[in-house]
């Protein structure tokens, strides 16, 4: 019993599994363009997942497929700055400033610039695929930037941080935003032209012949210029609210904060041997910096939106002149329908004058129908003259009422 028992009540220990170590997230980099060396489709993504492209300031790119909270980590936005990115924001337009990044949502373009770095949402896209060729074409083959005066060198003057940047024409986050305006406006234009190229003849066959077809065919014409009118309204909103706003337009010059952070970094460090105490007034004095500029120092900015504002704004003017010609168009057809309309009601006044005068004949001969003894009838060869004058008298009844309906101009001459 003592070695049953022992057996009965004896346990077995679990072997724990170990699970083999994660190997880090595979990145893919392009030494090509996009139409010219096909890309190997990635793997399925696991969980949140996306797949995005990385630009640095020398032009390479490589795919990554991040999930959220390395997004989040890498760019130091929050997550409500992804959320605009997501599909629920496809169709709107925002370019939010933050404190080391700026997110783009135009259209089909969705990024996150940094003052080091382009983070491209969704690069595969047959529409986002000119926008990543004008990123490998255009962006400057050029290192950092230096700041003036060197790392370590105890300069006071720090308010000159903003000057530190070694001779470029735009800064790099403005480079690329400018890229995306280009492709943007672009892409708007182009819709623009097809859809002008398919209206008018739309519209003139409609004016030449009002049937169901044409009709159809304007309607979904009509559809198709409210949506893009849209659309470009939505991108030329979000320019002429950065225009309104000097402050927003200053929190956009990433790589002049982020060279006034290193100048002072560099300047407390000299003075500062704790590092922690570096970084508190680091943060503090960027701040400062950045708010006590003035507003020449946006000047190259506000001239990049409004050249691109002025775009948007005659596009916007051709969306609205193909919707003119619609209305006039719908004015002239109808114009057409109310005269065909006017000339049914006087044919329907005729013939109810007609009808009249022949009921008035048709009560006569109704009378003569009845069985009543008359003198009438005992008349040979009557018959003919009594439908004679009956006939007579109805064609007097409808000139005379004819007469007076043209008189009251109620018919047309």
């Amino acid at each position: 019993m003592g070695k049953k028992s022992k057996s009965f009540f004896s346990f077995r220990r679990r072997s724990k599994k170990l699970q083999p170590p994660q190997p880090p997230p595979s990145t893919l980099e392009i030494t090509g363009s996009p139409s010219e060396n096909p890309l190997v489709k990635p793997k399925k993504k696991t969980g949140g997942a996306k797949l995005w492209m990385r630009f640095d300031r020398s032009g390479k790119s490589e795919l990554v497929e991040w999930e959220k909270n390395t997004i989040i980590r890498h760019a130091a936005i929050p997550a409500r700055d992804l959320r605009i990115l997501g599909p629920v924001f496809s169709h709107s337009s925002n370019i939010l400033a933050r404190e080391k990044a700026m997110v783009v949502n135009l259209e089909f373009i969705k990024a996150i610039v940094t003052a080091e770095e382009v983070l491209l949402l969704d690069p595969l896209r047959q529409e986002v695929l000119p926008f990543v060729e004008q990123l490998r074409q255009q962006l400057p083959q050029k290192t950092q930037p230096k700041l003036l005066g060197g790392g370590g060198g105890g300069d006071d003057n720090v308010p000159e941080a903003a000057e530190g940047l070694q001779s470029e024409p735009l800064p790099f986050e403005f480079q690329v935003l400018e890229i995306a305006l280009e492709v943007v406006c672009t892409y708007l234009d182009s819709d623009v032209a097809d859809l002008e190229r398919g209206a008018y003849p739309v519209l003139d066959e409609l004016a030449r012949n009002v049937s169901t077809k044409n009709l159809e065919h304007v309607r979904s014409l009509k559809s198709n210029l409210t949506r893009l009118l849209a659309r470009v309204q939505k991108v030329r909103d979000e320019i002429e609210h950065l225009l309104d706003d000097n402050e927003d337009m200053a929190q956009l010059y990433l790589t002049r904060k982020w060279l006034q952070n290193q100048q002072a970094e560099a300047h407390l460090a000299a003075t500062t041997p704790n590092l922690s105490i570096v970084r508190r007034l680091n943060s503090t004095r960027s701040g400062s910096l950045v708010t006590s500029n003035d507003d020449n120092d946006v000047e190259d900015l506000e001239m990049l939106l409004e050249a691109y504002f002025m775009q948007l704004d005659g596009t916007r003017n051709k969306i609205l002149s193909v919707r003119e010609y619609i209305d006039d168009t719908e004015d002239y057809v109808n114009i057409q329908l109310d005269n065909h309309r006017n000339e049914l009601i006087q044919l329907q006044l005729t013939l109810t004058i007609a009808s009249f005068a022949i009921a008035v004949e048709t009560l006569i001969a109704g009378a003569f129908g009845m069985n009543i003894p008359c003198t009438l009838y005992k008349i040979n060869g009557i018959f003919w003259p009594a439908v004679g004058i009956m006939t007579a008298v109805s064609i007097v009844i409808f000139v005379l009422v004819l007469a007076y309906a043209k008189w009251k101009k109620l018919l047309g001459s």
